[in-house]
């Protein structure tokens, strides 16, 4: 959203702010149930590494890595940068594909070593990072089964723990919800809970390939809890009628969310009329809060659609963790309260950007504008609103009369041939997106660096129990090769076999 307030400076970058962390993605492969799942977990895999991979900007995911699980765990993926790696990781989906998905019964689970694995692969170059196990298997059993085997595992360089369970249903994809993915998650009760302990998250999304793309998406968004985005700065008398017009003003606060993508965040799209407004609405650092005043209410039929512009933000209550219990109980009260009274009232707010540090000049830069409309769920959308600098002249003349009888009758009789929907629902409506971008990502880029050497794609058949091509050796948890499959190459190719992480100048500021 355009930050007007500092137009001086241009368009903000990120990368102070978006502490995304490292993704390692751990996949149950258990038969039979893989067999369900393969299919729409890697188109799935590839239309979001389209995305991810295409996205100008700060680098939402900065490093990525997999494992399967069978019989044995194994890294198919090591650690590497997202951008500028479509082919390897494509690649590895098309290593995904040729997991098996019959015939092997999984005895004992490897899940708990994968996770061991892949802490100690990242642990040299970051201390958080995020760790999700996709299964197809009761999420609950595994939850308490990791639980058990990770008591006395080091956990520090680990975020977070997320079990995420593909649901049996082989229905159609999910297209009728606007976001299959943000269904209620499968509820502990309290006294599960008591006994899973809080480190571990459980979410059952659908098996269809929308669903699990949409949870993949989720990772492109700002999750971070360490600080709240956004102050709504309230008049108090709108909240106590005791308060004069110059007491303190009533804050709520709040986290921001993007609603979509910014076309022009990727290649070969139709350009967004509006410039990159998706990321200027953030703070420029982490020690500043975006502020919004509210100056006035509006009738909600008074706000012409033509006037708002650039892309829209949800705002929703902070769920920020270094405010105590209380507080943050109050501040989603308050906000409760007041999505709750405009939509009674049929109000909208009009707010005022402000700068997080006002200084005593007078002659700042220009202020931006932003209307707020409330929702029945416990969100707002804000978007900005033009001012009278920017409105060009145009005219709406009203018509001296109906049109002509036959052309009436022509023109409805055109318009009863159209399909009616209640609805726009752009779960379905689709633009070719992805593969468009695939054909961009699959072309030659130049010659890769030999840390970056892709290797031939596995054969069917068995899981190899020592092919983790990690960065660091893995845990000496799995037997090793054979010594007549042991591979044989000259001493001077071994060094450069094994991937090498190079980081970005913008992923080191991550860290």
């Amino acid at each position: 959203m355009h930050r007007g307030h500092v137009v001086s400076q241009g368009p903000l970058s990120l990368a102070h702010v978006w502490q995304q962390p490292p993704r390692l993605l751990i996949v149950d492969a258990a038969c039979p149930s893989w067999a369900r799942v393969c299919s729409n977990l890697c188109e799935a895999l590839q239309n979001f590494f389209s995305l991810a991979c295409s996205l100008e900007g700060p680098t939402r995911v900065p490093l990525f890595s997999m494992y399967v699980v069978q019989s044995r765990h194994e890294c198919i993926l090591p650690f590497v940068q997202v951008k500028g790696n479509f082919v390897r990781l494509q690649a590895c989906i098309s290593e995904l594909r040729l997991v098996p998905r019959e015939g092997i019964c999984q005895q004992k689970s490897c899940l708990n070593l994968a996770v061991q694995d892949g802490l100690q692969q990242f642990k040299q170059h970051s201390r958080h990072t995020m760790i999700t196990v996709l299964t197809c298997q009761p999420g609950k059993d595994i939850v308490k089964q990791l639980e058990g085997e990770l008591q006395n595992t080091d956990m520090v360089s680990l975020r977070r723990l997320q079990v995420t369970e593909i649901s049996k249903g082989d229905g159609p994809e999910s297209v009728d919800s606007l976001w299959p993915s943000e269904a209620p998650a499968e509820e502990l009760s309290t006294e599960e809970c008591s006994i899973l302990g809080t480190d571990i998250e459980l979410q059952v999304i659908e098996n269809d390939t929308v669903s699990i793309e949409s949870f993949f998406k989720a990772w492109l968004q700002d999750s971070g809890t360490d600080q709240e985005h956004l102050h709504l700065l309230l008049p108090s008398r709108c909240f106590s009628s005791f308060s004069s017009a110059r007491s303190e003003p009533m804050c709520l606060k709040c986290d921001l969310q993007e609603r979509l993508l910014n076309p022009a965040l990727l290649p070969g799209t139709a350009e967004s009329p509006g410039g990159d407004f998706s990321y200027q609405m953030a703070p420029q650092s982490a020690a500043s809060r975006y502020r919004l005043r509210v100056i006035k209410a509006l009738e909600s039929s008074g706000v012409c659609e033509s006037v708002t512009y650039g892309l829209p933000f949800i705002i929703r209550p902070t769920s920020c963790w270094q405010l105590d219990w209380d507080e943050l109980e109050t501040n989603q009260q308050r906000f409760h309260a007041l999505c709750h009274s405009l939509q009674k009232r049929q109000w909208l707010l009009l707010a005022k950007g402000e700068p997080p540090s006002p200084g005593p000049s007078q002659n700042g830069p220009a202020s931006t504008f932003y209307i707020i409309f409330p929702s029945s769920s416990l969100t707002m959308l804000v978007k900005a609103v033009a001012t009278c600098e920017l409105l060009l002249p145009n005219s709406f003349p009203m018509p001296p009369e109906d049109p002509p009888e036959d052309i009436l009758r022509s023109m409805e009789n055109t318009l009863d041939g159209l399909e009616v929907a209640s609805t726009y629902n752009p779960l379905q409506i689709k633009s070719c997106l992805y593969e468009h971008l695939r054909s961009i990502l699959s072309k030659p880029q130049g010659p890769l660096s030999s840390g970056r050497e892709l290797r031939p794609p596995r054969q069917v058949g068995r899981l190899h129990p020592q092919r983790a091509r990690a960065t660091v050796p893995p845990l000496p948890l799995v037997p090793s090769l054979p010594p007549s499959r042991a591979p044989k190459m000259p001493a001077a190719k071994k060094a450069s076999s094994e991937p090498v992480l190079l980081l970005s100048d913008d992923e080191e500021q991550l860290f």
